[in-house]
């Protein structure tokens, strides 16, 4: 927690991707990338600074380059060091597993190299794009120096450190800081101009890394192979390379604060200088324990904190000069968790260390000594949790293991916190302010164009942290700005806010957000009720809150205003000007001319029109904002409605309502299943609502072609034929036609309903839609209307429309139409409204839905079709449906192979056993389950002929209890028809998943491959893939593409055996 004041070099707003990135590129030659969450935007900047030319140090343009894979960017870095460039590459997670074949090279070769990871955890029982500490804790047997930053400006200075003491010592450096927490969290950075930057590289450092590349002139051998008689002894040489490298760090950072003013240590210590409880942390958190060292110092309690800034090589003499020798207990924080350790890894080395002290007389008593496990994925780490560890390192006994952050009544591991305590370091003269939005509507980009306006023309200090779902369009998203006349350390969300913004109106339904608003806060909704109607339409529990915390409440139809200016559904400018008018954080006339500068700025590369628009979007907005009179008592009688109905299962009451609802911090451990196994079929819970229209069919203009049931991404219109007798007890107004297009179904009724409040109000529907009204040709079948007017009527016309009975299709041809009449089981899923993919994921469940496996490759279809809190893939009326499960982005084909494998074994296991029970079975259904008669016929009547025939066979070995009957009956299952299906995009399947999807292919096993082809990386961000089009502008080919399209279709058909459609 350096103070900037005395720090040299001008003050920016940017978070920490960009800090350490533009360390980074200037002190590299070579580039070598892979896009991974949350590490991909230090990647797409270098290339963006490349594309335009910008000089490194040395006045050269840094080559960049994307490879495959992470494993590819590693075996780049490798050469481009051995050939004698300086090097960098930036990931996080998976891709630096991938790496690690690699790091064991580098750091063996001592070269030198420093590497940045905004640490992200490892897939484990589920995936999670979110920071902690243990991808990093993975690599620290690579050899590699572990260097931690626990803030935006730490990012910057310790990448500058980093790229510095590689060079002058030959160890390679993973320089890490926390995902998200720190690489996307935006605040006041004393920027390093190139003029320290070179003064703290060392020039002989550079001469004698060039002097060691390979070159012919001088030629060497390295990467030989050796034997017993040497290896040993090789390995053995290194270790004076290690023990000199935390004095040379120590120098370094001197060097540094000579040069800039910040001072760093390889252990900061802060608070009491005798104190008697200390914790050791690393990485942001260590940060927030500062603010409450602070806090409780101040109070007279003798507490303090161990900021570790290296990792690795662990340097017990320089934590022995942090560490007070007045400590009795201490606690020890990793932010990662190793099952089956006795301890996790920066408990081992502080224990280690200690006690090697105490062995040794350095220190002559060993204090008690706690570990404790925090923040895994991203979990919040606040000040009542650091006032927790204190108070327990206080017991007589203080928990030996324990963790903090979470509930759990299962091992009873956790500490007890009072959140409350949070609201006492949230200092009086900071403006605090929480805005929630919708994933694409603008929120997050002008709140961080706000911080960063704030930050740099109002003299202030700034934070901005953004909490984001996995998913994209349409997901919450709550922005966390603070201001202030300090540096601002609070790594944690806000608690009391004097602003909060609610920028879709769904939020007061669904989630209680006004929890945080501080006493006397100012409370901004974007709404298409009109003024006058606003109070009435809201929750009786929004109405209390507002008045017991006597807050300020503003009005406005963003939308409108929106519309108006030509931005569809981007409130992001109307809002932004209002939170200026509402906040007073800038005079009202010098924001606005800073505002209007700002969108000039970062609109322009769009054109001129867009500039136009969102300026426009500023004219006439205040006057449309609307303060709404806040009564003394509530008038309200409608309570917030439960997230779920109550019809819904157990399991969606107790754990899906509370994710629904915010509230999944709240969960006990005993609420999970411990393997990551989650039911089916729970998106048709969450009924999100964000649409703000929705298609209302018209029956009398309807041709029944199905194509807008076909395109609908989110399955949310569904077209049915049926019984009219069904209609017997239909709500009022319930449209129908009789059936007109296919002759066996004449007689039946048919209808198109939309599912209102899971549709997400893309349009395709009615562009697809081919019946226009002659005397109106803009008025279609699907007509576009409000949602707020429609919603209640089509809720209940959607709930009768799914319970009637569907009529029998079997007999019909698999054509578009009559598919499209089937029930989906991929349905409401988070994908982006418009999304091209999810309507293929829907046809597969359609024709292939309950006897479906699918291994999804890690990307956007993993994220909209497995992220919590709920999934879109269902099940049947029977409870049958596709069984889904994602491994990893790499091995996606491989693990689809596997899962065929196991099919045909288990298989072939049942046809064995039935065999050899065939003289005890009736010979025809023996005949008919080995050599299925109806075998050439559709898939789905022979796999329902054949279901019949595996029940009948489970009847008769009911009664048959003898030990071969029972395995045959318990292996029935397998004799089922199964379609395995491997998914998964083009940057999977043209790239990083390729070696393994060619190798399948060439396997000739009965696989079925789905490539949803985007021809970027979507799920990451835009970047380009092997799949991106010749000259096509993407992020990592900002300049255009330059080579063309690797043709997938035409390489699998090379093998003679692969069908491609």
């Amino acid at each position: 927690m350096n103070d900037m004041h005395t720090s040299q070099g001008d003050r920016r707003t940017l978070d920490a991707n960009e800090a350490v990135a533009s360390v980074a590129y200037r002190a590299s030659e070579v580039i070598a990338i892979y896009p991974i969450t949350p590490a991909s935007a230090m990647g797409e900047l270098a290339d963006v600074w490349a594309a335009d030319h910008k000089p490194n140090l040395s006045g050269s343009v840094p080559k960049v380059v994307e490879m495959q894979s992470e494993g590819g960017a590693a075996g780049a870095v490798h050469g481009a060091l051995q050939a004698g460039a300086l090097v960098t590459t930036f990931t996080a997670s998976q891709g630096l597993l991938l790496m690690l074949p690699d790091m064991y090279k580098i750091a063996g070769e001592l070269t030198s190299f420093c590497m940045h990871v905004a640490a992200r955890s490892v897939a484990t029982h589920a995936l999670s794009i979110f920071g902690d500490h243990s991808d990093v804790m993975a690599a620290r047997g690579t050899g590699f120096a572990l260097l931690a930053s626990g803030s935006a400006q730490e990012a910057q200075d310790l990448a500058a450190v980093g790229h510095a003491v590689t060079l002058k010592v030959r160890i390679p450096v993973l320089h890490f800081f926390d995902g998200f927490r720190t690489s996307h969290e935006i605040g006041t950075v004393a920027v390093l101009d190139d003029q320290t930057l070179r003064a703290l590289l060392p020039a002989n450092g550079i001469a004698a890394h060039r002097q060691r590349a390979l070159d012919p002139e001088r030629p060497v051998i390295r990467g030989t192979s050796q034997n017993p008689d040497t290896f040993f002894q090789g390995r053995e040489a290194v270790e004076p390379f290690y023990t000199a490298f935390p004095e040379a760090l120590e120098a370094t950072f001197s060097h540094f604060a000579a040069l800039t003013g910040r001072q760093y240590h390889l252990f900061d210590y802060v608070g009491d200088p005798a104190a008697e409880r200390v914790i050791v942390l690393m990485g942001s958190g260590a940060e927030c324990a500062h603010e409450v060292v602070e806090h409780l110092v101040a109070q007279g309690e003798r507490v303090g904190a161990v900021k570790v800034r290296l990792f690795r090589p662990f340097s017990v003499e320089h934590l022995l000069q942090a560490l007070p020798t007045t400590v009795q207990a201490i606690a020890v924080l990793d932010r990662t968790k190793e099952p089956g350790s006795s301890g996790e890894p920066l408990l081992q080395e502080v224990t280690t260390g200690l006690v090697q002290a105490v062995a040794d007389g350095r220190r002559t008593a060993l204090p008690r000594i706690s570990g404790g496990r925090y923040g895994l994925a991203g979990k919040e780490f606040t000040p009542a949790m650091v006032k927790a560890v204190f108070d327990a390192l206080a017991l007589p006994r203080p928990p030996a293991r324990f963790t903090v952050g979470i509930r759990d009544d299962v091992s009873g591991s956790s500490l007890a916190w009072d959140s409350a305590f949070d609201r006492e370091l949230e200092a009086p003269d900071v403006m605090r302010a929480v805005f929630f939005g919708l994933g694409s509507d603008g929120t997050v980009s002008a709140n961080k164009a706000s911080i960063k306006l704030i930050g740099e023309q109002a003299g202030l200090f700034a934070q901005g942290y953004f909490e984001l779902d996995s998913r994209k369009a349409g997901s919450t998203t709550v922005s966390h700005l603070r201001f202030g006349p300090r540096p601002i350390h609070s790594t944690y969300r806000i608690t009391q806010a004097q602003f909060v913004a609610i920028h879709a109106p769904e939020f007061l339904e669904r989630r209680d957000v006004l929890n945080i608003a501080a006493p006397g806060a100012t409370v901004l909704l974007n709404t298409e009720v009109p003024a006058a109607r606003v109070w009435d339409t809201l929750p009786s529990e929004v109405q209390q809150q507002l008045i017991q915390r006597r807050c300020r409440l503003y009005a406005i139809d963003g939308y409108a205003q929106a519309e108006r200016a030509g931005l569809g559904r981007r409130i992001n400018t109307v809002m932004q000007l209002c939170f200026f008018a509402l906040s007073k954080v800038l005079p009202m006339d010098e924001a606005m001319v800073h505002l209007r500068r700002s969108l000039e700025e970062h609109w322009g590369r769009r054109g001129p029109e867009v500039v136009r628009r969102n300026l426009l979007a500023l004219e006439g907005t205040l006057e449309a904002l609307t303060e709404i009179a806040v009564p003394e008592q509530a008038t309200a009688t409608r309570a917030r409605p439960s997230a779920v109905p109550v019809q819904a299962a157990d399991f969606i009451q107790r754990v899906t309502r509370l994710l629904l609802e915010g509230r999944g911090d709240e969960l006990p451990v005993s609420a999970f299943p411990p393997d990551g196994t989650w039911p089916s079929g729970t998106s048709r819970w969450e009924k999100r609502a964000i649409a703000l229209d929705i298609p209302i069919w018209q029956p009398d203009l309807c041709v029944q072609c199905n194509r807008c049931v076909t395109i609908c991404p989110h399955a949310a219109i569904r077209a049915k034929v049926y019984d009219p007798a069904a209609l017997g007890d239909a709500p009022a107004g319930f449209p129908s036609l009789m059936e007109a297009f296919e002759p066996s179904l004449e007689g039946l009724a048919y209808t198109v309903q939309v599912a209102p409040e899971d549709c997400t109000g893309c349009g395709l529907c009615i562009e697809v839609c081919p019946a226009k009204d002659r005397h109106d040709t803009r008025r279609r079948a699907l007509v576009s209307k409000p949602l707020v007017e429609h919603r209640a009527v089509q809720r209940a016309a959607f709930d009768y429309f799914e319970q009637i009975p569907l009529a029998e299709l079997r007999h019909l041809p698999l054509e578009p139409r009559n598919v499209a009449f089937r029930q989906p089981l991929f349905e409401f899923s988070g994908a982006c409204a418009g999304c091209g993919e999810t309507p293929y994921l829907r046809l597969l469940t359609q024709l292939f839905g309950d006897r479906l496996l699918v291994a999804n490759a890690t990307g956007c279809s993993s994220i909209y079709g497995g992220n919590l809190p709920t999934t879109p893939w269902t099940v049947n009326a029977q409870g049958r449906g596709p069984a889904w499960s994602n491994s990893l982005f790499e091995d996606n084909a491989e693990f689809g192979l596997g899962m065929r494998l196991a099919l045909d074994a288990a298989t072939d296991r049942a046809r064995a056993l039935l065999e050899s029970l065939a003289p005890r079975l009736p010979a025809e259904l023996v005949a008919g389950l080995l050599q299925p008669p109806d075998r050439e016929g559709t898939g789905e009547t022979w796999a329902l002929a054949q279901r019949q025939r595996v029940s009948e066979l489970e009847h008769l070995l009911a009664q048959d209890t003898s030990p071969e009957a029972t395995a045959l009956r318990d292996a029935a299952p397998a004799l089922l028809p199964r379609s395995v299906w491997i998914v998964g995009g083009d940057g999977w399947a043209y790239d990083i998943g390729y070696g393994g999807l060619d190798h399948v292919l060439a396997s000739h096993h009965k696989v079925n491959v789905l490539v949803l082809d985007t021809e970027v990386y979507s799920n990451t961000g835009g970047q380009q893939s092997k799949a991106t089009p010749l000259g096509a502008s993407a992020k990592f080919a900002i300049a255009g593409k330059a080579v063309r399209k690797k043709d997938l279709g035409l390489l699998a058909m090379g093998y003679g055996h692969v069908y491609v459609a």
